[in-house]
């Protein structure tokens, strides 16, 4: 037995050990590690990201892999350069609002809608497996809301968000929120047509969460730290969070916020104003 990991023979590991057959009375066959005092420790890690389509599926080879998220990924392209047409032609600023299941998204999102106060003309499409109760939560301060249910999806695609556009009858020079099915991996992946990504990560998360999901900090153009209010309670260390931030995405901007105590909230709204006159102002003319 190995004295540094406990592993030895008779165990099957999973990793760089090449592993060896004996077979015992009966039939039996009984996997052993050659050498076990010599190997390395690799098999305290299974990693099933290092191939080239970076996932795994059982049954199907890398290169099949990479080719069905190709088409998939080509196709929802497809969609998302419709949506973005269709936004730029209309002045409409997107957001594409990405998370942990209870990040605050949904209590971020009302409380910048009131903050707002009808300066600015707005829609939101919200996105979850099942339920409408987010979206009801954003009708009830009167702005229109569709839901979108994904089922056993687990992200919004550009083909949902698409329909959802087109059936809500968006507003000329107005602010679109996207709020995306809690997910810090799938959501990555899917441009929707937005203008932006924005990533929430609560203080009552982990500061290794940009480390741990780097596509989605990777994708995104501004990472709000919400939950700041919670910061004199916690160990959370949200310099370490934004350092780790900006080791995957150098260039990723930072808003430390709160709805509940309006910390950050002014420097959010006026990003958001700034981008809807922006979109207003390149809108291409009739």
């Amino acid at each position: 037995m190995c004295t540094t990991c406990g592993c030895g023979a008779g165990q099957t590991l999973i990793g760089g050990h090449g592993l060896k057959q004996r077979k015992q009375a009966g039939g039996q066959v009984q996997y052993r590690v050659p050498d076990s005092s010599a190997h390395e420790h690799s098999h305290d890690t299974i990693d099933f990201g290092s191939g080239p389509a970076g996932a795994h599926a059982p049954g199907l080879t890398q290169a099949r892999m990479v080719k069905i998220e190709r088409d998939i990924l080509s196709k929802n392209d497809s969609y998302a350069n419709e949506n973005r047409g269709y936004l730029a032609a209309h002045g409409i600023f997107a957001l594409n609002l990405v998370s942990s299941p209870g990040s605050g998204k949904t209590t971020l999102l009302v409380n910048s809608i009131s903050a707002l106060n009808g300066s600015v003309p707005l829609a939101v499409i919200e996105g979850d497996q099942q339920t409408d109760n987010d979206a009801a939560r954003i009708r009830a301060t009167g702005t229109p809301a569709l839901q979108i249910n994904t089922g056993k999806g687990c992200h919004l695609d550009a083909c949902m968000v698409g329909q959802a556009m087109r059936q809500m009858g968006l507003q000329d020079d107005s602010l679109l929120l996207i709020e995306n099915v809690g997910n810090l991996v799938c959501p990555a992946s899917f441009d929707l047509g937005e203008a932006h990504k924005v990533a929430i990560l609560s203080v009552t998360e982990g500061e290794d969460k940009p480390l741990k999901y780097p596509d989605m900090f990777r994708a995104s153009d501004l990472m709000l730290l919400n939950k700041c209010d919670l910061l004199p309670y916690l160990t959370f260390d949200a310099n370490l969070a934004i350092e780790n931030a900006r080791r995957v995405n150098p260039d990723i901007k930072v808003i430390r916020i709160s709805a509940t105590s309006g910390e950050g909230m002014e420097e959010w709204l006026e990003w958001i104003r700034a981008g809807c006159r922006h979109a207003s102002v390149t809108k291409p003319a009739v």
